[in-house]
């Protein structure tokens, strides 16, 4: 089986020079857009999420963060500076908060109300990324998010999933402004509460998804940083309680030295399955700002490296380049009934 021999294809194949008739098809990795397709367009945004959508992405990722008056909005942060117009917007309302032991300056989401948020434009976060659409495009409720899952899976004839992340679950529920309960409203709203439905909800803290598995069926996945009592046998068993998978940091599965060599996998994927946890790594982009030197400059080498070594799903800002990979590069067949 592939997946048994995953080190041995990616040394033999190193230079991804073996072709399609020397290697089994199997089954490739779900491809889950990290933000959207945010590799070309504003992160968190709809126009963002339907262009990975139309790229093929199996799963697009919202992250959640609440506005004063509670409404579930998509942003990575509730620090809205890097990615909206809010300074010029509202430059009065900037402030200083500390948020998980750590002081932060900016404009935050839970200090605006729905309809001031609405007034924002998204921008590109990332200075080395294209800008041509700052300023052009609204910041999307958890809501409209769904309906355009709901949509586009109608008018594609496929079920397009979505993975939304509680960000800083603890810090919002100090405020009283809990993000769990209204995630679990919404995909009751949108049908999708059941153990089937084409959603993971995940999130770095593990008492979100320990609440969360109490108010909804649908899968879960516990975020990683770093190696830690989680990563143990003994900590993956723990997980599996109130989880389906992981979602490790991707040099926590392939590490990277510091002249951006990639080294020895771990052995965490096999680890992690024998718990019966999938495992799906962040975060995948093309850009020399990311990608280890030791993969030349292709990230189809790297696609392939992860997928050989048994991932179940990966987190990509370039979705097309992902799937081009498993369709090209080292060919693969899709199952997104997983």
């Amino acid at each position: 089986m592939v997946r048994n021999f995953g080190f041995l294809f990616v040394t033999a194949c190193a230079a991804l020079s073996c072709s399609a008739a020397e290697i089994t098809k199997p089954l490739r990795p779900l491809v889950i857009a990290h933000r959207g397709a945010s590799g070309y367009l504003p992160e968190h945004t709809l126009e963002g999420y339907t262009l990975a959508i139309e790229q093929g992405a199996d799963f697009i990722e919202p992250d959640l963060v609440s506005t004063k008056d509670g409404v579930l909005i998509v942003r990575h942060e509730n620090d809205l500076t890097e990615t909206t117009d809010v300074a010029a917007k509202f430059p009065s309302r900037k402030t200083i908060k500390t948020i998980e032991g750590h002081a932060v300056e900016g404009w935050f989401s839970e200090d605006f109300t729905l309809a001031e948020i609405k007034t924002l434009r998204a921008k590109e976060r990332l200075p080395f990324r294209k800008h041509d659409n700052d300023g052009k495009f609204l910041v999307p409720t958890f809501a409209e998010v769904l309906d355009l899952r709901a949509r586009k899976s109608k008018e594609k004839g496929r079920e397009i999933g979505v993975y939304p992340e509680t960000k800083h679950a603890g810090y919002f529920a100090s405020l009283n402004l809990a993000l769990e309960e209204p995630l679990v409203v919404a995909l009751k709203a949108a049908g999708l509460d059941r153990a089937n439905a084409p959603v993971f909800a995940q999130s770095f803290e593990p008492a979100s998804l320990q609440k969360l598995a109490g108010l909804v069926k649908v899968r879960r996945i516990l975020l990683l940083e770093g190696a830690g009592a989680a990563t143990t046998d003994a900590g993956l068993a723990a997980v599996a309680t109130y989880a389906q998978g992981i979602g490790p940091g991707k040099n926590m599965i392939v590490p990277v030295d510091a002249k951006g060599q990639p080294g020895v996998p771990t052995d965490l994927i096999a680890r992690a399955h024998r718990a019966g946890l999938k495992v799906h790594p962040y975060t995948f982009r093309p850009e020399p700002q990311f990608l280890p030197v030791g993969y030349g400059g292709d990230p189809a080498r790297e696609y392939c490296a992860f997928a050989a070594l048994g991932v179940d799903g990966l987190f990509t800002d370039t979705p097309d380049l992902a799937l081009k990979a498993f369709r090209e590069s080292c060919p693969m067949r899709a199952d997104t009934t997983r």
